[in-house]
C-alpha cells in the first residue's frame, strides 16, 4: 500500500470521552484511559474510504475496523478465509463466496453479501473518484463503470459481473481467469461496507462504521483518534487491550522522547539517528525484522524534462550513482538492505523475489553513472530535487545523502538536493495531483503478499498508484498474460520478466528493503509486528491496566 503508500474528517458527538493531547506534548491522556495503548501516528491522507485509502498511516486504521472476506496472518503473511465461509472456484474465473453468517458492523447491523457487493460498485463507479478503482478491474463489467478514456461518462452504475445470490451468498465473473485473484480479498479496498455508508455518506465520514476488532469513537485532525473494542466483533482477532489512542506526531524525534518518558507507548517509525541505540535506551524493548517495504525514488515521467528521449540513461545512471551500502550501514543501522529487485526478500524466490533481476542497475558505479547520465543528455536543468515529506524524522537525512552521493559523482555540490513537504498527507495530495514536476520519495507497503502487488499498482498504466505515470503497453500485456497464467511458477516467470522491463525504463530507483521496527514502554507488552510492518494492537496487552 500503500506507500506510496493517510483521513480528513470531523467526529461528532464522541461515544467516549477522549482528552486528546497536542501532538509530543509529553502529558498523559489522564484516567479514562487506563489499558487503553497510546501509539504513535500520523494523519492519513484521506477520509477513511476503504477504496480510497492506498497509504500507511489510513491503512493501518482500516486493518483495525475492518475485517475482509480473507485476513493476513500475522506472521506468515497468508491469506486466510475470515469474513467468508467459502470461496469457490471450478475455472479460475467465476467464483462463488460465501459470508458467514450472524456477523455485524460496530453499528449492530448485519454483514451481507450485500455489503461487500454495494462497496465494490461503489469503488468501480469511476465517479466516485476512489483511489483503489483499479483494483475491481480485473471484474467483468469494470469498463462499463468506470470508462478507460479519462472524462468519459459511465454506461452501468453496477458490474455485470456481480450478482447478489442471497444474503450470505454471491458471485464474482473476472474478465478472465485469475488464479491467485482470491488471495487478493485481504486487501482493504474489498472491505465490506455498511447501509449507512450509502444512506448517510456525510455521516459515515464523520464516523467510519468497519466489522473489524476495533471502532472509532472520536478523531480530532492533527491530534489523536481513539477505538475502543467493536462489541460485535466475533472474529479470532478479539483486542486484548481496552484500545488504542493513535496519537499524531509531525517529528518522530518527539515521539521518540515521548516513548522515553512514558507518555507513549508504541513507536513503528524509530527515527535513523535514534537507531544505533533503541534497543539500549529502551531496555530491550525494540524490534527489528524483515517487512514487505521497498524505499524508492519515482521519476514524473508525466513531465516532458523527465521523459524526453535519452531520459532513460540519466534515470539508470542516477541510480548507479547511489551508494546504498553505505547509506545503509550509517544511516539505517542495519534496518535496511540495498535493493536489488522491486519486490522485497519476505515473498521468498517461489514468490517472485530474485536478487539479481535489476543486473547492474542498482550496483554502485560512480564512473559508469556519470557515462550514462552525460550520454542521456544531463539532469533537466542541470539540477534536480528529491521531494520528501518532512514530518517522519529520517526522510531528510537520506535524501541527503542520496544527494550527497549524485554529487559526488558529478563533481557539483548543487546538483541535487532535498526539497521537504511539511506532511505526509500534504505531500502525498501533490503526488496523486500530478503536480510533482522533480523526483520525489516514494515506497511500497505490500497490499498481499504476491509478486503482483509490487509490480501491477505501481507501474500498469492505470494502477491505482503509478506515482510516476509510467505507461507501457508490453508491460501491460505481460501482467495479463501472468494473472491469467493458472500455474503459479510460470505465472511468476511472467511477472519477473514485465519486472525486467522497469530496469530498462527505470520509471523508478529502487533504494532499499525496509525492515519492520518498533519500540515501546514498559506499560505495554505483548508488541508484534506483522509482514507488513503494522503493529498487531489486538494482541498488545496493558500492564495492570
Amino acid at each position: 500500500m500503500r506507500g506510496a503508500k493517510s483521513a480528513k474528517w470531523v467526529i461528532g458527538a464522541a461515544v467516549v470521552a477522549l482528552a486528546a493531547t497536542a501532538c509530543g506534548s509529553g502529558s498523559s491522556s489522564g484516567g479514562s484511559d487506563d489499558g487503553v495503548v497510546r501509539a504513535w501516528w500520523g494523519d492519513p491522507q484521506n477520509p477513511l474510504e476503504p477504496a480510497n485509502t492506498n497509504e500507511v498511516q489510513g491503512g493501518k486504521v482500516l486493518d483495525m475496523i475492518f475485517m475482509d472476506l480473507k485476513e493476513y496472518d500475522p506472521k506468515t503473511g497468508k491469506a486466510n478465509l475470515e469474513a467468508a465461509d467459502s470461496i469457490t472456484t471450478t475455472d479460475q474465473q467465476n467464483f462463488t463466496i460465501k459470508v458467514k453468517p450472524n456477523l455485524k458492523f460496530s453499528d449492530g447491523t448485519p454483514v451481507t453479501a450485500s455489503s461487500f457487493v454495494d462497496a465494490w460498485n461503489y469503488g468501480a463507479l469511476v465517479t466516485n473518484k476512489q483511489l483503489n478503482s483499479y483494483f475491481f478491474a480485473d471484474i467483468d463489467g469494470y469498463d462499463a463503470v468506470h470508462p478507460a478514456k479519462e472524462g468519459a461518462a459511465p454506461t452501468a452504475k453496477t458490474m455485470s459481473g456481480l450478482k447478489v445470490v442471497d444474503d450470505h451468498t454471491f458471485t464474482v465473473k473476472l474478465t478472465q481467469k485469475f488464479s491467485t485473484w482470491p488471495d487478493r480479498l485481504g486487501y482493504k479496498a474489498f472491505a465490506p461496507l455498511p447501509k449507512s455508508f450509502f444512506t448517510d455518506h456525510a455521516g459515515y465520514l464523520n464516523k467510519p462504521v468497519g466489522d473489524g476488532p476495533y471502532k472509532i469513537v472520536s478523531y480530532t485532525k492533527g491530534s489523536s483518534m481513539k477505538l475502543v473494542p467493536n462489541p460485535y466483533y466475533t472474529g479470532p482477532s478479539k483486542p486484548k487491550n481496552k484500545g488504542v489512542l493513535l496519537k499524531v506526531y509531525t517529528d518522530s524525534n518527539t515521539a521518540y522522547a515521548d516513548l522515553q518518558a512514558g507518555n507513549l507507548d508504541v513507536l513503528d517509525d524509530i527515527p535513523a539517528e535514534q537507531l544505533s541505540h533503541a534497543k539500549s535506551d529502551l531496555g530491550g524493548r525494540y524490534l527489528n525484522q524483515p517487512a514487505g517495504i521497498i524505499q524508492t525514488i519515482s521519476f514524473p515521467l508525466n513531465q516532458k524534462s523527465w521523459n524526453a528521449p535519452g531520459m532513460d540513461k540519466v534515470r539508470l545512471g542516477l541510480s548507479m550513482a547511489i551508494d546504498r551500502k553505505t547509506i545503509t550501514q550509517k544511516i539505517f543501522q542495519g534496518t535496511r538492505t540495498p535493493a536489488n529487485d522491486l519486490t522485497s526478500p519476505v515473498l521468498g524466490t517461489a514468490g517472485g523475489y530474485s536478487s539479481d533481476i535489476a543486473g547492474d542497475a542498482t550496483t554502485y558505479n560512480p564512473a559508469k553513472a556519470k557515462q550514462l547520465i552525460q550520454e542521456g543528455g544531463g539532469i533537466p536543468g542541470g539540477h534536480m530535487t528529491i521531494g520528501y515529506n518532512a514530518d517522519s524524522g529520517s526522510h531528510k537525512q537520506w535524501v541527503d545523502a542520496v544527494c550527497n552521493s549524485i554529487n559526488n559523482v558529478l563533481g557539483n555540490d548543487k546538483a541535487c538536493v532535498g526539497a521537504p513537504t511539511g506532511t505526509f498527507a500534504d505531500f502525498r495530495n501533490q503526488i496523486t495531483k500530478g503536480q510533482m514536476t522533480q523526483p520525489f520519495r516514494s515506497g511500497w507497503q505490500m497490499d498481499y503478499p504476491l509478486i503482483d502487488d509490487f509490480l501491477t499498482p505501481l507501474y500498469a498504466s492505470d494502477g491505482s498508484s503509478n506515482d510516476s505515470h509510467y505507461n507501457n503497453p508490453q508491460f501491460d500485456a505481460l501482467i495479463k498474460k501472468a494473472n491469467a497464467e493458472p500455474d503459479t511458477a510460470k505465472a511468476t516467470v511472467l511477472y519477473q520478466s514485465a519486472e525486467k522491463l522497469l530496469f530498462k525504463d527505470m520509471p523508478v530507483i529502487p533504494l532499499w528493503y525496509q525492515n519492520g521496527e518498533a519500540g515501546w514502554s514498559s506499560r505495554v507488552s505483548n508488541v508484534t509486528e506483522n509482514a507488513f510492518s503494522y503493529p498487531v494492537y489486538t494482541d498488545i496487552t496493558v500492564n495492570n491496566g
